[in-house]
């Protein structure tokens, strides 16, 4: 963006560039951070956020826990609960027992392509809850109850 350009309109004209980059690449799941957006644009920090607000708006894209932003494809199925009980259920689809060791905070971030601290707050939130245990720091959680899973419709 030119530095005389007007700001009046500027976000929407990044979410158009936006849009326009979702629909040239299907592989794409992941927007680019506020940063990348602040340093390709030479935007501020709000603009980039009320860019991210009108693709949501769209039904283009969403805001995923961490501070990123997933883009939004019909028909792709898309988890919306908890992270805590999107873990939990790792115990009953891996057919964990109790006292079994669970995976760590690193493999979770991984797995749910998550920040390991997001991943961490949510093993905090299972451990107040009293289905994992942990003796600490470094040490291996583990598995303390089968939690019960509810039927969904």
């Amino acid at each position: 963006m030119s530095e005389q350009s007007s700001p009046r309109g500027t976000y929407l004209k990044i979410a158009d560039a936006l849009k326009t980059r979702i629909a040239a690449d299907p592989d794409m799941s992941e927007l680019p951070s506020t940063a990348d957006l602040m340093h390709d644009f030479g935007i501020s920090r709000g603009v980039a956020l009320r860019a991210f607000g009108v693709l949501q708006k769209d039904g283009v894209a969403e805001p995923v826990p961490g501070g990123r932003w997933r883009v939004v494809r019909a028909g792709a199925p898309i988890d919306r609960r908890p992270l805590e009980q999107r873990i939990a259920d790792i115990i009953a689809d891996e057919r964990l027992e109790v006292g079994a060791a669970f995976p760590s905070a690193s493999v979770l971030a991984d797995r749910f392509e998550l920040s390991r601290p997001t991943v961490t707050k949510a093993l905090s939130k299972l451990e107040a809850a009293g289905v994992l245990a942990s003796e600490g720091q470094g040490k291996v959680r583990t598995v303390r109850a089968v939690p019960i899973r509810e039927e969904r419709s």
